[in-house]
């Protein structure tokens, strides 16, 4: 008896670790062909970076919020715009001032999701800042950031295209 009330609370531990660990088996982020012209302009390692943050915030959310465990979650990035000037853009145009340029920003994201289950749902999301007046942050991708989080969080709760 002993032995098992060593058990029961270690059973119980691995168990709820187990359960923290559910994640989504795949999220793959890739640039859209379209883009990749325009993506040039921003920087490669820029957008890169964009593309790791992406993956990122969307693991992260699914995973805090075990949501689509298991799902096979393919994204394509087909639109991105600093608020900043990237680096890139920086070097392209000196006329840019890295910081007190600022734009409106924010992205457009499609992909599909397949679920554990085999179902297929397409992916659609973007946001953009409505004015120069809405722009917050610092950050040359503070918009696009706030777009993978809006994202993230929709794909949780089972809202997957925006109107």
């Amino acid at each position: 008896m002993r032995r098992f009330a060593f058990l029961a609370p270690l059973a119980a531990t691995l168990a709820i670790a187990g359960a923290a660990a559910a994640q989504p088996s795949a999220v793959i982020v890739t640039v859209s062909p379209d883009f990749a012209k325009t993506a040039e302009e921003l920087g490669q390692r820029d957008v890169r970076q964009q593309v790791e943050d992406l993956t990122a915030t969307v693991t992260r959310v699914l995973t805090d919020r075990h949501a689509l465990e298991g799902a096979r979650i393919e994204l394509t990035i087909t639109d991105l715009k600093p608020n900043r000037p990237t680096m890139q853009q920086t070097l392209d145009k000196p006329g840019l001032d890295p910081m007190r340029s600022i734009s409106i920003g924010g992205a457009a994201i499609e992909g599909m999701i397949t679920t554990a289950s085999g179902e297929v749902h397409p992916v659609k999301y973007d946001y953009y800042s409505p004015s120069l007046a809405d722009v917050r942050g610092y950050s040359t991708w503070q918009d696009a950031r706030t777009t993978y989080d809006r994202l993230a969080r929709n794909l949780a709760a089972g809202r997957y295209v925006s109107r």
